[in-house]
């Protein structure tokens, strides 16, 4: 990751994801957020294959995934309660996320870790639309319809949210990310933000 695109992506203080559904990958793209409202430069590009036995997902400056940003890989395979270590583009540890499996049975909770910052725990603000969205997973094909049920994640620092990951309701998944803390690395927030979709079912 060059400079000039890591500083472009730590000036945000609101990030657009839009997810690509693909045959065999799961693509997002992140962007930033123009004056009016609408979706910016492209800031990076992540993919994840899907079926992998350990996930993985790699992120780039942009969808020509010349230039590596950093990824995120489950340290176990098949353990729902696994942490994921959080890379840059040199393979060098940043953080790290994981689901909080006992919690997530009620509301998806999650923990991301920051080193000098410590652990912030995001869950979802909505229980009723948490449990709509598992009584929905239960039924047949349902997953491979044109639907998003939307979510929202506060995530908090002590008693203190330091950054929002929000999915909208409409027929593609699109995600507004809103950073209220500038201590964070914008880094590890695409991360977390990113595995809360691709991960949420596991």
């Amino acid at each position: 990751m060059s400079s000039l695109d890591e500083e472009r992506l730590q000036a945000q203080n609101r990030l657009l994801i839009r997810q690509r559904v693909r045959l065999m990958v799961n693509q997002y793209e992140v962007h930033a957020e123009n004056p009016d409202g609408g979706e910016g430069e492209l800031l990076a590009f992540a993919q994840q294959k899907r079926l992998a036995f350990k996930e993985q997902v790699t992120l780039y400056a942009d969808d020509s995934k010349t230039r590596p940003i950093l990824g995120f890989k489950a340290r176990k395979r098949i353990d729902l309660a696994s942490a994921y270590d959080i890379t840059d583009a040199n393979g060098q540890s940043i953080g790290l996320f994981r689901k909080d499996f006992k919690k997530s049975l009620i509301a998806s909770t999650w923990h991301l870790e920051q080193p000098g910052l410590g652990v912030t725990t995001g869950s979802e603000r909505n229980k009723f639309v948490a449990v709509l969205r598992r009584v929905w997973g239960f039924i047949p094909y349902a997953e491979n319809l044109p639907f998003a049920w939307p979510y929202h994640f506060d995530f908090y620092a002590g008693d203190q949210v330091v950054f929002s990951v929000e999915k909208k309701f409409g027929l593609r998944d699109r995600y507004v990310v809103d950073i209220k803390d500038p201590r964070l690395d914008r880094r590890l927030i695409v991360a977390q933000a990113v595995g809360l979709d691709a991960l949420q079912s596991r």
